[in-house]
């Protein structure tokens, strides 16, 4: 069993960030691993805007990043970026909190014209703060599925695959990484 975290990034209560964490962490505990959720929109705005890294919820969030052996990061994109509040979190996280961890981001946006954010926006904030190890990323367009509230339904079964089809090989480098510390 791996203890993993979604991060789910969207500013909005009801967003496609939302419906996909959860169709990934219903996955993933039904392949009997531990998952844990941060929706940076419940963190405290107060504690973000102003950096309180002392903060308790704050400080909650970090600990959960921390114990981690994997984690999940799911942003919409606006601008070809993520939002102003999934930046503001990942800026208090330790700068290499995410060394020793499997990466996976997941993006969702209006327009294949935003595709390379998770190249050029994504890709390097991860480098800093230690990531070396990911899974190979998921671009959405908002047309390839649907949601209400925590339900998703894809109207392309393609993207529906290549989501599953990353959370195996997610599971698959868990499980490897797993037995080399046995050994």
């Amino acid at each position: 069993m791996s203890n993993i975290v979604i991060i789910s990034g969207s500013p909005s209560t009801l967003s496609r960030s939302s419906a996909i964490s959860a169709f990934l962490e219903s996955i993933l505990i039904k392949e009997g691993n531990q998952v844990s959720t941060i929706t940076v929109r419940n963190l405290p705005p107060e504690d973000l805007i102003y950096a309180n890294f002392n903060s308790p919820a704050i400080q909650q969030a970090k600990l959960l990043v921390e114990q981690a052996e994997a984690v999940i990061i799911v942003s919409p994109v606006y601008k070809a970026s993520y939002p102003g509040v999934l930046k503001t979190f990942l800026d208090l996280l330790p700068e290499k909190s995410l060394e020793g961890k499997i990466v996976f981001p997941v993006a969702t946006g209006g327009t294949y014209a935003h595709l390379l954010s998770l190249e050029y926006s994504f890709k390097p904030l991860f480098s800093v703060l230690g990531a070396r190890e990911s899974v190979e990323s998921v671009y959405m367009v908002d047309s390839q599925l649907t949601y209400s509230g925590q339900e998703i339904t894809f109207v392309d079964s393609e993207i529906e695959q290549r989501l599953k089809s990353a959370i195996g090989q997610l599971l698959e480098r868990l499980q490897r990484k797993e037995l080399q510390e046995i050994r």
